[in-house]
C-alpha cells in the first residue's frame, strides 16, 4: 500500500514538472524502470511449513501438555513470479505462547519482531525478494505455559508483499498448521487398611467391637485409604475411581458392611455410595445343637472372597476427583463397619477380603494414559479372623456328649466280650480239676517212697 502511495506521488510530481519546467530542462531527466517480465510485475510468492516438537517422536500425533517445552516452525517461501518488494511472512498465534528467537541457517536478511502477544511479522530478503529466489528459516515459541483449554494449537501463516499478486496465485500464500493438544498422564494408586486383620468368635470380648445405638450388633470398624498419583507429564483435568469390596458370605445372605463416609483430600472430590438400609441384622440359628457342633469341628482354612470371582455380591463406591497437577497425589478415606454377627455363622475359620479400586481417565476431556507407565488397578486385603473357640454351652455339650459316647463304647466292648464267651468260661470246674491232679500226683509219690 505504501509503495503505491509513493508512486502515485511520484507520477503526480512529474506531471507537476512537466507543466512547470523548460523543456530544456525536461529533456534531462532520468527515469526509472522496474526489470519485469511481466506487464503488471505481479509477484508469485509460495508458502511451505512444518511444525517441530522437541524431545517427542515424530510419530506422535499431538502435543503432550508439560511434555513439550518448546515448538519450532519451519518455513520456506519461495518467490516464483517478478522481484517482490517488502515481502513478509506474519503469524497469528496463540496468547499463551511465547516467542523466543528466529534461526536461520545462512545469513539471508531476515529479521523478525514481535508487534503484538499474538502476532509475530518477519521481514524477507529486504529490500525485495528477488525473482526465483527461495529462503528458509525456523521460528521458534515456548509451549510451556499452555493451559491446555483449547483443543487445538493453530498457526495461521500469511507470506505477502507490496507486490500485486494475480488471484489465481493467491491459493498458497496462506499456510495454517494445526496440532491437538491433549493431557498425557501417569496415573496410578495405591492403598492400605486399618486394622489389616482381626479376631471375632464367642469368646471375644464386647469391648473390642463397637456397637451403634439401640442396635445389638457388634461391628469391627475398618479404615481403607487411597491415594491416586499422577506422575505427568502433564495435569490431570479430571480422573474417577471405582472401588469394590464383597459384602455378602453367599449370594442370598445379608449385607456385612456399613459405609458411614467416604472422604477426599482437600475436599477436592465428591464420592457416592449405596448406604446399607438395614446395618444390623443377627441371622437366626434354626439348626439343632449337633448341627453347631458339627459347624465347629469342621471349620475350614481359608475363604477368599473376589469381585472378580463369579457369584460374588459387592459394594461399589464411585469417586470423581477434580484436577490433579503432575507429582501430586490425592487421598480418598473410607470410613466402614463390618458386622462380625454374620462372620461368626460361616464356617471358615480365615475369611480374606479383597477389596479393588481403579483408576479411571476421561477421554472426553483429551487425556491419554502413558502405555508404559504404573498400573492403574490395585487391591487391598485385609482377613478375619475366628478364635476357634466354642460357646460356653457348646463346650458343656461336648463333654456330656464325649462321656456319653465313652460309655456306649464301653458297653460294647462288654457286650462283644460276652458274645465271645468271655464271661461265660467254668472257672470252678477248672480249679477242681487242677486240684485233684495235685491230689493224684501227691498220692503217686507217696507208693513210690514205700515200695
Amino acid at each position: 500500500m505504501g509503495t503505491r502511495l509513493l508512486g502515485a506521488l511520484l507520477r503526480l510530481a512529474l506531471l507537476h514538472l512537466d507543466t512547470c519546467l523548460p523543456q530544456s530542462i525536461l529533456a534531462q531527466k532520468t527515469v526509472f524502470e522496474r526489470n519485469c517480465r511481466s506487464e503488471d510485475c505481479a509477484a508469485d510468492l509460495q508458502l511451505q511449513g512444518q511444525l517441530l516438537l522437541s524431545s517427542i517422536d515424530e510419530k506422535t500425533p499431538y502435543l503432550a501438555l508439560g511434555a513439550v517445552k518448546n515448538i519450532s516452525i519451519n518455513i520456506s517461501i519461495s518467490n516464483l513470479g517478478d522481484d517482490a518488494y517488502d515481502a513478509n511472512v506474519s503469524f497469528n498465534v496463540s496468547r499463551e505462547l511465547f516467542f523466543i528467537n528466529m534461526w536461520q541457517k545462512e545469513e539471508m536478511g531476515i529479521s523478525c519482531e514481535l508487534l503484538e502477544s499474538d502476532f509475530l511479522k518477519c521481514s524477507v530478503g529486504f529490500p525485495f525478494m528477488r525473482s526465483k529466489s527461495k529462503y528458509e528459516f525456523s521460528v521458534i515459541f515456548d509451549t510451556s505455559h499452555l493451559s491446555g483449554e483449547e483443543e487445538v494449537l493453530s498457526f495461521i501463516i500469511t507470506a505477502q508483499s507490496g507486490n500485486t499478486e494475480r488471484a489465481e496465485s493467491l491459493h498458497d500464500n496462506t499456510l495454517t498448521l494445526m496440532v491437538p493438544l491433549m493431557h498425557e498422564v501417569d496415573t496410578s494408586i495405591t492403598g492400605i487398611v486399618s486394622p489389616t486383620s482381626f479376631v471375632y468368635g464367642e469368646s471375644v470380648a464386647a469391648a473390642n467391637f463397637i456397637q451403634l445405638e439401640d442396635l445389638l450388633c457388634h461391628f469391627q470398624p475398618l479404615n481403607v485409604t487411597l491415594q491416586v498419583y499422577n506422575t505427568g507429564p502433564s495435569t490431570l483435568p479430571g480422573a474417577s475411581v471405582s472401588i469394590s469390596l464383597p459384602n455378602r458370605l453367599s449370594p442370598g445372605g445379608a449385607e456385612m458392611f456399613h459405609v458411614q463416609e467416604v472422604v477426599v483430600g482437600q475436599e477436592k472430590g465428591n464420592c457416592s455410595f449405596q448406604k446399607n438400609p438395614t446395618p444390623c441384622i443377627i441371622p437366626q440359628e434354626q439348626e439343632n445343637i449337633f448341627h453347631t457342633i458339627f459347624a465347629f469341628f469342621t471349620k475350614s482354612g481359608r475363604k477368599v472372597l473376589d469381585c472378580e470371582k463369579p457369584g460374588i455380591t459387592c459394594l461399589t463406591m464411585h469417586c470423581n476427583l477434580s484436577a490433579l497437577a503432575r507429582e501430586e497425589s490425592r487421598a480418598i478415606d473410607i470410613y466402614m463397619l463390618l458386622n462380625t454377627e454374620i462372620l461368626k455363622k460361616d464356617s471358615s475359620s480365615v475369611i480374606q477380603f479383597m477389596t479393588r479400586a481403579k483408576v479411571k481417565v476421561d477421554p472426553a476431556l483429551r487425556v491419554v494414559e502413558i502405555a508404559t507407565g504404573n498400573p492403574e488397578e490395585m487391591v487391598v486385603v485385609f482377613e478375619a479372623l475366628h478364635n476357634l473357640e466354642p460357646r460356653g454351652y457348646v463346650v458343656g455339650w461336648i463333654i456330656a456328649i464325649s462321656l456319653l459316647v465313652g460309655i456306649l463304647i464301653f458297653l460294647l466292648l462288654a457286650v462283644l466280650l460276652w458274645k465271645m464267651g468271655f464271661f461265660r468260661r467254668r472257672y470252678k470246674e477248672i480249679i477242681e480239676a487242677e486240684k485233684n491232679r495235685k491230689e493224684n500226683e501227691d498220692n503217686w509219690d507217696w507208693v513210690q517212697k514205700n515200695q
